[in-house]
């Protein structure tokens, strides 16, 4: 048996996939009309259609009990971005306790949604902030070798 990918019902497929694709970046690798399938490896599929083919003639919105989870290192940008089309935060940007910095929200479908920068860019702030490579690994959880590769990555001069 192999796993392929979660999928998340919505109301409006092509609003959803403008929002996939035009906020959250996200590219699609295929589209079936009433089910859309992202690169990332999730899919969206029509509410309605949903319905019929699984015979449910109920779906629950804003159940807290699964999220997407993304990566952008700009958290500011993407708070903005939510803002500006009026969706609805879980919380803004809040540090979780292994220092990483995360927003969650709800989608158009209330499907929680969840960004967060990568943990790359956790050690490299970190060690802007004066934390040892050993501070860093106990409060990460990263290996050294991906801490001193983050840091030395996030130096480089663009």
């Amino acid at each position: 048996m192999k796993f392929i990918c979660p999928l998340v019902v919505v109301s409006d497929i092509r609003r959803s996939r403008e929002f996939y694709e035009n906020v959250l970046c996200q590219a699609v690798k295929a589209d079936y009309g009433e089910n859309i399938l992202f690169e990332g490896g999730f899919a969206i599929h029509l509410k309605e259609h949903f319905k019929s083919v699984t015979g449910c003639t109920e779906i629950k919105e804003k159940s807290n009990n699964f999220e997407l989870y993304f990566e952008h290192d700009d958290l500011d940008d993407v708070v903005k971005k939510i803002r500006d089309l009026g969706l609805e935060f879980v919380h803004e940007a809040v540090e979780q306790p292994w220092k990483q910095l995360v927003v969650r929200f709800y989608d158009y479908d209330n499907n929680m949604i969840e960004i967060g920068e990568s943990m790359e860019h956790v050690a490299y702030r970190l060690s802007k902030h004066g934390y040892s490579t050993e501070e860093i690994c106990r409060i990460t959880y990263l290996d050294k070798e991906t801490i001193e590769k983050a840091i030395r990555e996030w130096t480089i001069p663009v």
